[in-house]
């Protein structure tokens, strides 16, 4: 895949957009328009739609040489990627003010797709997506049929892709460096040609997480800062649902003096039995809401998995005692090495994903 990033590419891209914008030669497609396709959980306000989700996207076939974005984000710290004809990708970060970004340029004539997709968790803010912009010239197609296969991930960092792309050891939490696109999530998504939803967030666990929010709180919600904000299930039901949690808590249930460890268990952390029922009820609450659905509870690859760890036992244990034929574990090998994931260990828990459920999993 090719990335712009120069300075001479973003400027002409720029000035690509000033010539048509000033022009008066483009036209805007609106962000409700029935031929803008939207993957994962979208909040549809009156005058935009919200991108809060980590992979959250909104794609458009056209047939045109040009093609922008009218965003607006409540932040400077989200990054998005605009996939061009699924082989070219350019790094787009909106600002507070409300303007178009240039997404294609310089485009041969003919079809194109172009995938805006957010790259970041929301623990970044939102982002306001008003609509696409095409040449007055272009024609909007309608959208291609989505996949039949549908698969949805509840993670942690590992999940969302936190540091992937950070080369320098630093395990930056920095949104730069965050690409939930080339995730094992995402990967395996796309290698089955499958729908894609993503409820994920860095430090997030099921008893307990770095911060005063947890998973069997968060994974109903619409807009996970907002506790009244629900998520109908209904719109969307998976074939598949991988959860892949537990790391956060192998690490702050060790921590007495963590004020989450306080505000979760006092003074005592909690024992197996414990550990155990808190993963079932989890797991449980997702069956309900997908009595269908093939269940993959995952962990790995990082030091949950290590030589020793007690947590894939836990998960056993508590995935044992539901007595569900379609609820199954895989568990990916510890990586050995330091911080989170980068892109080739990310590779590799896709590639024991997709061998996982090839071999167990018809759909």
């Amino acid at each position: 895949m090719a990335f712009l990033s120069s300075r001479s590419t973003w400027a002409s891209l720029f000035l690509t957009f000033i010539i048509f914008h000033c022009c008066g030669q483009t036209r805007t497609v609106p962000f409700r328009d029935a031929n803008i396709a939207y993957e994962g959980r979208i909040a549809y306000k009156d005058q935009a739609a919200e991108l809060i989700w980590s992979g959250t996207s909104a794609t458009l076939w056209f047939k045109g040489t040009m093609l922008s974005a009218i965003l607006k984000d409540v932040d400077t710290a989200n990054y998005y990627n605009a996939i061009i004809d699924d082989t070219t990708i350019v790094k787009i970060n909106p600002d507070t003010t409300k303007r178009s970004h240039v997404l294609a340029s310089g485009l041969s004539k003919g079809n194109h797709k172009v995938q805006l997709f957010k790259r970041t968790e929301w623990d970044k803010g939102k982002t306001l997506f008003f609509g696409f912009e095409v040449e007055d010239s272009a024609t909007v197609l309608p959208p291609q049929p989505k996949p039949k296969r549908k698969i949805e991930f509840y993670g942690n960092s590992i999940t969302c892709g936190y540091g992937v792309e950070d080369t320098r050891g630093k395990d930056s939490r920095d949104g730069y460096f965050e690409n939930n696109y080339i995730t094992y999530a995402a990967l395996t998504a796309r290698h089955f040609n499958a729908q894609y939803s993503c409820i994920g967030k860095s430090g997030i666990g099921i008893m307990v997480s770095w911060f005063p929010l947890i998973m069997p709180e968060m994974y109903d919600r619409l807009d996970p800062t907002d506790s009244l904000s629900k998520w109908d299930f209904a719109q969307y039901t998976p074939d598949v649902v991988v959860i892949d949690l537990f790391q956060n808590d192998s690490w702050i249930i060790n921590l007495p003096d963590n004020a989450q460890f306080r505000a979760r268990f006092g003074t005592k952390a909690p024992d197996e039995k414990f550990i155990v029922a808190a993963y079932k009820d989890f797991v449980s609450s997702i069956r309900k809401k997908y009595p269908r659905a093939q269940i993959i509870c995952s962990l790995g690859n990082m030091d949950a998995t290590r030589e020793g760890s007690p947590w894939p036992g836990y998960v056993q244990k508590a995935i044992a005692g539901l007595k569900d034929k379609k609820i199954r574990t895989c568990f990916f090998p510890y990586k050995n090495t330091g911080g989170h994931p980068r892109e080739s260990e990310q590779k590799a828990v896709a590639e024991s994903l997709i061998a996982f459920i090839e071999q167990h999993i018809k759909w």
